[in-house]
């Protein structure tokens, strides 16, 4: 896989004094190149480090909420890696060409090749590799580490964890998702349809007419976020189940959320079958976007899921 290092301005930590340094990266997934950041505590002397893979949003470039807690994670002694998924921000198309699908498939795909290429890295402890989804990229994160030897663990923090009855009850009842998938199907045919992924407050024509983070230039309207949807990824989003089956996740989990925040009912309704290991915080009165890039509540949700990574060296010794 080929790569390129190159060295970034350090970044301060939220909410800590640490500083990190950045690596830029390259890799492959299925011919196309995607590009990544390697963030490492300042001054590292070269020696592997316990490493996370770190996803976001949905519509997400690793810029956003990736970044901000790859930092606060550089805090706690580890290493952190983020990546802008296929189709999305500085990483190539997906197949055809295509931009801006939120594909639960060719996502989860992708997190998969940046657990192969992360365990790769010399800066990178690949005995100690987690990973750490946010909000919808939760559910590809669960997918990308059931049955991964690579991974010995992982978090999840605000995940967005739907199946069908949530599906209806957010998207207009059975009709409305009907309705979502003829224009998904229509917009594929067409070879694609975009349209803003946000914008103000009861906006038409927009995917999240609702103001607040993704359209704050303060926030997350930064230079390097895509701003689009591609009209055809509805049906691959609304007929992805992640809250189902959470038997398939085979590793310790930590998790953190909050009854405020989008769609608790699906990570209860996740928790409510998993057996495994867990370790679950939820916090009181924090909405969805706090959890992106409010300081207290990246340090308080990083230094949980810190924990719980540290535990399986623990557990090893």
């Amino acid at each position: 896989m080929p790569t390129s290092d190159s060295p970034s301005p350090n970044a301060l930590a939220p909410g800590s004094g640490t500083k990190a340094n950045t690596r830029s990266l390259t890799f492959e997934n299925t011919g196309s190149r995607l590009t990544g950041t390697l963030y490492l505590p300042e001054g590292h002397d070269g020696a592997p480090l316990p490493t996370v893979v770190v996803t976001g949003a949905w519509t997400a470039v690793e810029e956003q909420m990736p970044a901000n807690y790859a930092r606060a994670l550089v805090g706690h002694g580890f290493a952190a890696f983020t990546f802008d998924f296929r189709g999305w921000g500085k990483s190539g198309d997906l197949p055809g060409g295509v931009r801006y699908v939120e594909s639960p498939k060719a996502k989860t795909s992708d997190i998969h090749k940046a657990f192969e290429f992360a365990a790769t890295r010399p800066e990178v402890d690949a005995t100690q590799l987690f990973g750490l989804g946010i909000c919808a990229s939760a559910g590809y994160m669960i997918d990308a580490v059931a049955g991964n030897p690579l991974v010995e663990r992982v978090a999840l923090i605000a995940p967005w964890l739907q199946n069908r009855g949530l599906v209806e009850t957010v998207y207009g009842g059975a009709e409305g998702v009907a309705a979502l998938i003829s224009v998904s199907r229509a917009a594929e045919a067409a070879g694609g349809q975009i349209i803003p992924a946000a914008g103000p407050e009861g906006a038409d024509g927009v995917l999240m007419p609702i103001g607040g983070y993704y359209f704050e230039p303060a926030r997350g309207a930064i230079p390097q976020y895509d701003n689009k949807w591609n009209n055809a990824g509805w049906e691959g989003w609304l007929t992805y189940n992640p809250a189902d089956n959470p038997d398939r996740l085979d590793k310790p989990l930590a998790l953190v959320h909050s009854e405020a925040a989008a769609i608790p009912e699906g990570v209860h309704r996740f928790l409510d079958g998993f057996r495994g290991e867990r370790s679950v915080e939820w916090f009181d009165d924090v909405d969805q976007f706090a959890f992106y890039d409010t300081p207290d509540i990246i340090s308080r949700a990083t230094a949980f899921v810190a924990a719980h990574f540290n535990a399986a060296a623990n557990s090893d010794g």
